[in-house]
């Protein structure tokens, strides 16, 4: 017998053994990103710092927050202030810095952007995160010294991004370590496919 539907049985718990769904066996159990408390369930990577921020309506719109000195993400000085922006469905990865911190936040657009720690000495060795950040989900992201990271816009629309680096660009030496993410390298390095 159907119900909206559904035969009895499926809705009396036939379903949860999957005898009654094709390629069953090849589904993976969804696991939540944050606890039913809001805590983001993922361990960070060592020197890796999310500050979820939320915008503010008033009258007029919207104000949020991109960084405060007192916020204790902004514990080294702003060396600049620049924005990037990604086109949709385009990567910008693999990057890298030796000495110079990143403090990324989107201003609109909707991004995927991943953080792999390949430091072999570092507590996180091998750890991977990935952040889904918007201006609906807006968060400064601070990506430390070592660190591989990128992003792509995984939007229909131009993404905006602003960096606030410890370091300020040196055009004569830059501070950046470029491993191009459609590389047979990358994909032996980075455990990670968009």
């Amino acid at each position: 017998m159907h119900v909206d539907g559904f035969r009895n049985d499926v809705r009396d718990g036939a379903l949860r053994n999957g005898t009654h769904i094709v390629g069953y066996e090849k589904l993976i159990s969804k696991r939540s990103a944050v606890t039913r408390d809001g805590v983001w369930r993922t361990v960070p990577i060592e020197g890796l710092q999310f500050r979820p921020t939320r915008p503010i309506p008033h009258e007029d719109g919207t104000v949020a927050e991109v960084a405060r000195t007192a916020w204790p993400e902004i514990d080294r000085p702003i060396g600049q202030v620049h924005i990037t922006t990604t086109q949709p469905g385009r990567v910008r990865a693999w990057g890298l810095h030796e000495r110079s911190i990143d403090r990324l936040f989107v201003v609109s657009g909707l991004v995927s952007v991943v953080v792999y720690d390949g430091r072999r000495d570092s507590p996180s060795f091998g750890a991977l995160n990935e952040f889904k950040i918007s201006d609906r989900n807006p968060g400064l992201l601070v990506i430390g010294a070592g660190l591989y990271h990128g992003w792509k816009n995984i939007g229909t629309v131009e993404a905006f991004l602003i960096n606030m680096p410890t370091s300020l660009y040196d055009h004569d030496h830059p501070d950046a370590l470029d491993l191009p993410y459609d590389s047979p390298d990358a994909a032996a390095i980075v455990p990670f496919r968009w």
